[in-house]
């Protein structure tokens, strides 16, 4: 049984990139992995993905991009406020303004830079660089 979902989808997609394949599939899908993919699709870390419905809940077949070097779950989950970002990029990131934390917020999944932009604090969900 599976514990985390988004941990089993950030573990294939860095697992894929480092044997180098260029396509995963990522099962179950969720509704927070469609919008964590969307975000990693906006930041170019990701290529085109489509949703298969089975009769298991669905997957997701997920093309790799060229620019990733490391995506992986944050857990636990830290709560950050709006002023509080720039401790957890030193924490995660290997370089101030390279790579993106994957944030929920109150207007859904984003990503840290676009969080402070908009003025939102929420929960920690990943990194990606």
């Amino acid at each position: 049984m599976r514990q985390d979902i988004l941990a089993d989808t950030f573990a294939a997609i860095d697992n894929a990139r480092e044997v180098g394949k260029k396509e995963v599939v990522i099962k179950p899908a969720s509704e927070i992995v469609k919008n964590v993919l969307i975000v990693l699709q906006q930041k170019g870390y990701i290529g085109l993905f489509e949703h298969v419905e089975d009769s298991r809940g669905g997957k997701f077949k997920v093309e790799i991009g060229n620019m990733m070097n490391k995506a992986s779950v944050i857990k636990p989950r830290f709560s950050v406020s709006k002023n509080d970002f720039q401790k957890y990029e030193k924490r995660f990131l290997p370089a101030r303004g390279f790579g993106d934390l994957i944030v929920t917020t109150p207007k859904g999944v984003m990503s840290h830079k676009e969080a402070m932009e908009e003025g939102f604090g929420g929960k920690l969900l990943g990194y990606v660089y």
